[in-house]
């Protein structure tokens, strides 16, 4: 389903809001400016004096008026697999190759079993052949050194890994402001 980037009037990101909820913004007037090109164009009512029928254009990018409800700094991105898998690019962190979703696994670093915890900074990409052998103990016990380390998504790769029908623009955009050292640049 086709999402649109919703941005503060800033242009930090807010959301990814659907066309219907795109339209509500450009009804009530809160669109500060666009970006992108144009994704869909909504046909209204008919004026009752002039009879011009009222028409929204959307684009794919809109910054929104209003205060940012995300603030940057504070941002923990939430943490599943499918964000996890992007972030590492579908590589499994112990032998390097390159699989398909439904052969990784979200690998814990510090196991469980060790007191490890379920976080950014404690996860990678595992294939299950790797994960099952590396079992409940640590890379260095399993003598299973790590190929890549695992780091917490920024605010704008966030946006990127949250999101698999990214437009031509709105990843071009997003881009742009990816840290020097992502992964997702690549």
């Amino acid at each position: 389903m086709l999402k649109v980037l919703k941005l503060s009037a800033q242009g930090l990101p807010q959301s990814w809001i659907s066309l219907e909820q795109a339209v509500i913004h450009y009804a009530a007037g809160e669109v500060r400016w666009e970006s992108g090109g144009e994704v869909a164009v909504f046909h209204g009512g008919h004026n009752a004096q002039t009879g011009e029928q009222s028409i929204i254009a959307v684009n794919s990018i809109i910054g929104t008026k209003g205060v940012p409800n995300i603030n940057p700094f504070n941002l923990k991105p939430s943490l599943t697999n499918s964000k996890l898998f992007a972030r590492d690019r579908n590589i499994c962190a112990y032998c390097g190759v390159q699989h398909t979703e439904d052969v990784l696994t979200r690998e814990h670093i510090v196991p469980f079993a060790q007191n490890g915890i379920d976080n950014w900074m404690n996860v990678v990409t595992a294939c299950r052949p790797c994960n099952h052998r590396k079992s409940s103990r640590t890379p260095e016990q399993a003598h299973m050194p790590l190929l890549y380390a695992p780091y917490v998504p920024s605010l704008w790769e966030d946006f990127i890994l949250r999101n698999r029908r990214i437009l031509a623009d709105q990843m071009e955009f997003l881009m742009t402001h990816l840290p020097k050292s992502s992964r997702l640049m690549a």
